[in-house]
């Protein structure tokens, strides 16, 4: 693979170098590399490559840049409340800051409009196939791709073109986990995924049950509190909720400021368990379960108000579903409650329905690929993936200097190929690596990560390959 500075699209003339089974051609797109998704990731991948010499095409299903983040596009997870749960200083790109003016804690209005300025600003949008889905991506000989693309929606024809790369950038918060409970296909009330939430409208006088802890279904289960008639909160085991301001500050920048020091482990625990001692107490005197692992062996959740309501009795803590009956949900204790709608906030999936799993190491086809720095898949040296973890942190840092690793490893491959073969040889003996300590063997948490310890691990990446501009 080279550098190129040609950021021409697939439409641009090019060599027909080969007919698909189906007979289309294959329009070769020389050394250019392929991004799939112009969210938060894609947008850094973008630019990182862009700034290191290659040509880049990068294909997004919808009309604009964000992701996740667009509220309007029909993925999003996004709800009228939704603001970031890491703060701004430890959210924000290293090499674009938001606003000093912008709160701790912005909204997504205000992250969609940092997204739009992060493009413009680098001028990226030239390099987005906005309405284009990827329909399959293919390896060929040679370690390049074939990728088939066509308009969102499955209009028009289908299209095929060689690249040298591929990067996928595509998110992990848009496929929704759907639990399968005994009865639920009989229950007469009405049922949603929390993707399908929008507005505490859609919660206003009813009876609501909120099924998950995550930090979506904390926030769904605090407006309910304050929109439903009833508000039950069913979580399968308990959990350990962190305030969003400690000693007036936000949370997660006391927590950074202790791993800078190089606080052990021991000792935070021992801190974040005298802070709540002080503040609000044990939890299990409202309810709630206790947890059954220490803090910070999965990341806490971000939330200052859950338990403000349990106190208030706004939000009645229940047990996990046992199953559902067609006027009433039983749960595990043997209590039968009876709500007009069932909010299931039970997390996302990873998909990569354009890609045959086996390629990013998971063999069992579940979402959980095998990848080095959750980046690198073994065996293909010119495919990566960006944005593929759950940092206890801001995402958008690791996905700037994943996109970083991405391109300065694949200038080595034509600079410095002892390097590039090396570090190849780290990918085989590392892949599946984790970054977060002891975590648990869950969909929610095992692509977790530390950002100190995960990005000192990238730093150590990019040493071994240093001097390949």
């Amino acid at each position: 693979m080279s550098t190129s500075t040609d950021h021409g699209g697939p439409d641009d003339p090019s060599v027909t170098i080969a007919l698909t089974p189906d007979g289309r051609p294959v329009s070769d797109r020389g050394d250019t590399v392929c991004v799939i998704g112009a969210g938060a990731s894609g947008l850094t991948t973008v630019k990182n490559l862009k700034e290191h010499g290659f040509g880049v095409d990068c294909y997004e299903r919808e009309t604009g840049v964000g992701g996740a983040w667009n509220w309007r596009h029909d993925r999003s997870p996004v709800y009228a409340s939704t603001h970031l749960i890491s703060s701004r200083p430890f959210t924000q790109f290293p090499d674009f800051p938001m606003p000093d003016s912008w709160p701790d804690y912005p909204h997504h209005s205000q992250l969609l409009a940092y997204f739009e300025r992060y493009a413009d600003h680098f001028d990226l949008r030239q390099h987005i196939w906005f309405g284009t889905e990827v329909v399959r991506v293919e390896p060929v000989a040679g370690d390049r791709w074939d990728v088939t693309t066509r308009s969102t929606g499955g209009y028009g024809p289908e299209r095929t073109s060689r690249y040298a790369a591929v990067v996928v950038a595509n998110g992990h918060n848009w496929s929704p986990k759907l639990p399968e409970y005994e009865g639920l296909a009989d229950f007469r009330g009405e049922t949603m995924h929390a993707s399908a939430y929008k507005d505490p409208a859609q919660l206003r006088g009813k009876r609501v049950l909120v099924v998950g802890a995550g930090n979506t279904g904390c926030d769904i289960a605090v407006e309910a509190a304050q929109q439903a008639a009833t508000c039950w909160h069913s979580t399968r085991r308990g959990y350990w909720y962190a305030p969003k301001y400690v000693l007036g500050r936000p949370a997660d920048q006391i927590n950074d400021l202790l791993l800078a020091l190089r606080v052990p482990l021991r000792v935070r625990q021992w801190l974040y368990h005298r802070t709540m001692r002080l503040t609000v107490g044990d939890l299990t005197r409202f309810g709630l379960p206790a947890p059954d692992h220490r803090v910070y062996e999965t990341h806490p959740i971000a939330n200052s108000q859950l338990v403000y309501y349990v106190g208030h009795g706004r939000i009645t803590p229940a047990p996990d579903v046992r199953r559902f009956h067609p006027y009433a949900v039983e749960l595990t204790d043997g209590r039968q409650i009876d709500p007009d709608l069932v909010v299931f906030a039970t997390g996302y999936l990873p998909r990569f329905e354009f890609l045959d799993a086996r390629l990013l190491g998971d063999e069992a086809g579940v979402g959980r690929p095998t990848l080095h720095l959750n980046a690198f898949p073994r065996n293909h040296p010119t495919l990566a993936v960006v944005g593929l973890v759950q940092p206890d942190s801001g995402l958008f840092p690791i996905s700037h200097w994943q996109a970083v690793l991405v391109a300065r490893l694949w200038q080595a491959r034509q600079y410095r190929p002892e390097r590039a073969e090396a570090f190849a040889a780290t990918v085989a003996a590392r892949a599946g690596k984790r970054y977060s300590g002891r975590v648990e063997d869950s969909s929610r948490h095992w692509f977790e990560v530390g950002h100190v310890d995960y990005l000192r691990a990238v730093q150590r990446a990019l040493n071994e390959l240093e001097a390949v501009r």
